[in-house]
């Protein structure tokens, strides 16, 4: 089949364009950002924003299948995270529908959740978004939900957060504190359940939401890992990996967020509130509705999802030393915590 992936030149695009390629399909990429990939030339490429109808109608055309991957990030500013991610995907949505194209595939986030109450977190959980980003990202859901009514299939993916090759963003901090030797903070003791997830994995259940019959893929899946134990233990296998007999150390929970939620109002930190207000919690999703129905199956625990991207990013941290952003491209500027290191 012939794939748009709007996006594509993102993180999840670009392993995903990769994974389809590998089965045989062709893949055409949108995305704003430069394609600036070594394997360009294996992809139709098309520069563009999603809430240009004209530009996404020609990258569109003759495609059999969208995934929508593109989104602006929690670090944008709201307006722009309200345009992209609820304008841009009614735009998506209503291009593929004019088009003729019968099936989008939206990737949403588990942020959808919140800061929830229990656990594990079901697709029928009440959804509560934290900030900006996660309500948009509900707003979004809701445009798929309207379009599916009027006949497109419009399969949802929640993802946990997603890690493997290309990944840098927020990782890129903590893979970068332990690349020089240093003992990595969390917030709270470490004994809570964070479920992560391969992007890998994610790549293989777009394509069967992409693949299998409609009655079957048009729904609402939460996707992670199947593996994973406590922060303490997954995020600390790296630092194991790394063998500088460097730990996880754990901090108050109350008076880390405070601090945090001051760093980031001075814009002297990146971490923002879903990232540091959920970190100490358990946070995890049942994937047995995806498992039974889409026949998902992950392969990769935390562990290996962790250390797998930590390997790439020790191959190739230095063509990204005199660079900073705010997708999961590039990594994210440290700004005071690049001091706070040095006291690990």
């Amino acid at each position: 089949m012939k794939f748009l992936i709007t996006g594509g030149a993102g993180f999840l695009g670009i392993n995903l364009g990769r994974y389809l390629l590998d089965r045989g399909h062709k893949v055409q990429s949108i995305d704003i950002a430069e394609f600036n990939y070594p394997d360009r030339e294996k992809f139709k490429v098309f520069k563009g924003d999603i809430r240009d109808k004209a530009a996404l109608s020609e990258a569109m055309k003759g495609c059999d299948v969208v995934v929508h991957t593109a989104a602006a990030l929690p670090l944008y500013k709201p307006k722009e995270i309200h345009s992209v991610d609820v304008d841009g995907t009614r735009n998506v949505l209503q291009t593929a529908k004019d088009l003729g194209i019968k099936r989008v595939v939206h990737v949403s986030s588990t942020a959808v959740y919140g800061i929830p109450d229990h656990h594990p977190l079901f697709e029928t959980d009440k959804l509560d978004g934290v900030g900006p980003y996660g309500n948009a990202k509900i707003e979004a859901e809701d445009v798929c939900v309207e379009f599916r009514k009027q006949g497109l299939i419009v399969p949802i993916v929640r993802p946990k957060s997603f890690i493997g090759p290309e990944r840098l963003g927020v990782f890129a901090i903590y893979y970068d504190w332990i690349r020089r030797g240093k003992s990595v903070p969390i917030v709270g003791n470490g004994k809570n359940k964070y479920q992560l997830l391969d992007v890998d994995d994610l790549c293989e259940a777009i394509l069967l939401c992409a693949t299998k019959p409609a009655h079957v893929a048009n729904d609402t899946f939460n996707i992670g890992a199947k593996d994973f134990t406590t922060m303490r233990e997954d995020f600390g296998s790296v630092l194991q990996y790394a063998g500088f007999g460097k730990r996880i150390v754990g901090t108050p929970a109350t008076p880390t967020i405070w601090t945090l939620r001051t760093l980031e109002a001075l814009h002297l930190s990146p971490l923002y509130k879903w990232v540091y207000e959920t970190a100490p919690h358990d946070s995890f999703v049942s994937i047995e509705k995806a498992e039974k129905i889409l026949g998902f199956t992950p392969r990769y625990s935390n562990k290996q999802a962790l250390i797998r991207n930590y390997q790439w990013y020790l191959q190739h941290h230095k063509e990204f030393e005199n660079q900073t952003g705010i997708s999961h491209r590039v990594p994210w500027k440290q700004g005071i915590l690049k001091a706070i290191s040095w006291f690990f």
